[in-house]
Parts: C-alpha cells; sequence; structure tokens
C-alpha cells in the first residue's frame, strides 16, 4: 500500500470512505491505513475523519500541493509519467532527467522539482524560476526512431501542454511557433528539448517544460511578454493536476507520432492554434533575416513561410520567428 493509492482513492470517492472498506482493499490493519492519513495531513492534506463513516478529503481550492505522492495520485497515464522523481530544489530538472536515462529508468520518467536555480530556455537564454508557484519538469524517453526524427517531440509536447491549459483557460491559448505557449499573445510557457544519441540510434531525448503557474510578478526584462495562470484567471491552479493532464495529452500524442515518426497525424491539430499562421512574421535566420507569411508547419515540424511567391521551411534550431510588430 502506498500513500499515492489511499490519496487517489479519497480524492476518486468524494464522499467519506470507511476504515474497513481501506483496510480490505489494500490488506492492511485500521493502525496502517490511521498512520498514512496521519502522514497525509502532516504534508497538508484536510481529512475529515467521523466515527462510522471513515475518512474524506476536503479539498481546498487555495491550496496547491506539490509533492511526489500528489503528482502520483493525480496520474491516470499507462507509462507516461508513472515513473516521478521529485526534489523540493534543483539545478535544472533537464539534468535530473538525464540522470535517470543514466540510471536505466524506463521510458516516460519524469522529473519535477518545486524551484529550479539553473534552468534554461532555447539559445542558451536563462529561465527564471521562482519557489513554490510553478512547473519545472523535464521528460525522459527513449523513441525508437533515428536521430532527426526526434525535433518533432518539442511540438508534440507543446500541443501536450497546450491543450492542458486550455482545461485551465479554455479561450485565447496559442503556439507560437516551435514550442512556445502564449496566452492572450504572452507567454506562458517554454519547452527545451535535449538529445543523447550517436548518428543512427537514440540513446535518450529529455524534454523540458516551464509554465508560469501561480506567479503574480515578473521581472522587468519579461513582463512585457510573459505572463501566468493565476495572472489571466485570478485563480490558484494546482499544479499536480496539471502535471498530470499535460502527460495524459503528451501520451496520447506520442502514440500518434509513433505510428508515423512524424507530425503528420499531427500537424493539422497544431496549426488550429498557431498564432503566427496566416500572419507576417520575421525570420531570424543567421544566414539573413527575412519576412514573409507564416502558412503552417509540415510534417517534419518545419514552419513554411511564403515571400516572394516561393515557400521556404524554416528548421527551428538556431532560427528565430517573432511577429512583425511584436513578440507574436
Amino acid at each position: 500500500m502506498k500513500k499515492e493509492e489511499i490519496l487517489k482513492k479519497l480524492r476518486e470517492t468524494k464522499d467519506f470512505v470507511s476504515g474497513q472498506e481501506l483496510c480490505e482493499q489494500y490488506g492492511v490493519s485500521r493502525t496502517a491505513i490511521w498512520k498514512v492519513i496521519k502522514q497525509l495531513e502532516k504534508e497538508g492534506y484536510l481529512i475529515e475523519a467521523q466515527n462510522n463513516r471513515g475518512y474524506r478529503l476536503a479539498e481546498d481550492q487555495n491550496s496547491d500541493i506539490l509533492s511526489q505522492v500528489e503528482i502520483e495520485s493525480c496520474m491516470d497515464t499507462k507509462w507516461v509519467g508513472t515513473t516521478v522523481a521529485f526534489r523540493k530544489q534543483t539545478g535544472s530538472t533537464n539534468i535530473d532527467a538525464k540522470a535517470l536515462a543514466e540510471t536505466d529508468a524506463p521510458s516516460g520518467a519524469l522529473a519535477v522539482a518545486d524551484s529550479q536555480t539553473a534552468g534554461r530556455g532555447r539559445c542558451g537564454h536563462g529561465w527564471v524560476a521562482p519557489d513554490g508557484k510553478d512547473i519545472y519538469m523535464s521528460l525522459m524517453l527513449r523513441p525508437d526512431c533515428r536521430p532527426e526524427k526526434a525535433s518533432a517531440l518539442t511540438l508534440v509536447m507543446a500541443l501536450a501542454v497546450l491543450e492542458a491549459i486550455r482545461e485551465v483557460i479554455p479561450d485565447g491559448v496559442g503556439i507560437k511557433w516551435p514550442n512556445d505557449i502564449v496566452v492572450n499573445k504572452k507567454k506562458v510557457c517554454g519547452i527545451l528539448t535535449e538529445m543523447s544519441a550517436e548518428l543512427d540510434g537514440i540513446h535518450y531525448v529529455v524534454i523540458g517544460v516551464g509554465i508560469n503557474v501561480n506567479r503574480t510578478e515578473f521581472a522587468d526584462e519579461i513582463k512585457e511578454h510573459a505572463t501566468s495562470l493565476f495572472a489571466e484567471t485570478g485563480r490558484i491552479t494546482k499544479r499536480s493536476k496539471l502535471i498530470a493532464s499535460v502527460m495524459h495529452y503528451f501520451e496520447e500524442y506520442y502514440e500518434q507520432f509513433q505510428a508515423t515518426w512524424d507530425l503528420s497525424k499531427l500537424a493539422e491539430h497544431y496549426n488550429l492554434f498557431l498564432v503566427n499562421r496566416g500572419r507576417e512574421v520575421r525570420v531570424l535566420d543567421p544566414k539573413g533575416e527575412y519576412n514573409g507569411i507564416a502558412q503552417g508547419i509540415n510534417e517534419k515540424g518545419e514552419l513554411i513561410v511564403e515571400r516572394a511567391g516561393k515557400c521556404e521551411l524554416v528548421y527551428a534550431g538556431e532560427v528565430s520567428v517573432r511577429g512583425l510588430y511584436g513578440y507574436v
């Protein structure tokens, strides 16, 4: 019997669960159940206990507990995120996920931290990470495809994050190619994918995700273009549930990606939410910047940009795309 199993049972039942029912389900004594309940209470859970009725979880809508047991109790996936490595504070969850890979953790293992001190974004940019407010997580995968196919996994994760956030904010959520999630034209999530591979095969892929969830303040250098779920809704979002939701959607979309090892089954859906689509953009290519009209992505995840009557295929790599008059 694990704490997350008891927590999941209490959460799913909504009403009181008798101690006897828990004893019979998990094959343990009433004393063992009582000890687990006390441990959960110490971790911040509000649990009502009544004679002849049992235990009931009283959810506090303003509380946001992030812990290994809370994350595991929220998961409903078959294999993605079913192995969780949680730290209260870490340097980088991408580094933690790489360590999981090097110690033979299964594909789908997830590293999560409550705070992160050395996060990175694309092109070596820093990721400012306050304590106890946001989501810092990295998913480790062992895809059986050629290395050049794996870059599209960044876009698969972008779709998963988008759908999870849309459960909190139904409208105004989109993707700025290739993998920034925006709410009302402001960035709420960044994704960084790294890979260990040889010419003919992949050892592992790590997809790092940072989501601005409950933060209320932003540094001067990002506040013009950044937002959070709290800033948009005025409500606390429970991070563990959001993490589980992202894993749920990623597992669904990964299976579609895995069928062809490209985005042919997902590109149309991705393009529905592409905020750049049909708009003039500036392509910041080291070989020479240019303007064009973004038309959407192809099955490789490349952005199709029309200029002077011709279509250019833009590969993410070191190339950035900006809206002509701002971030998007």
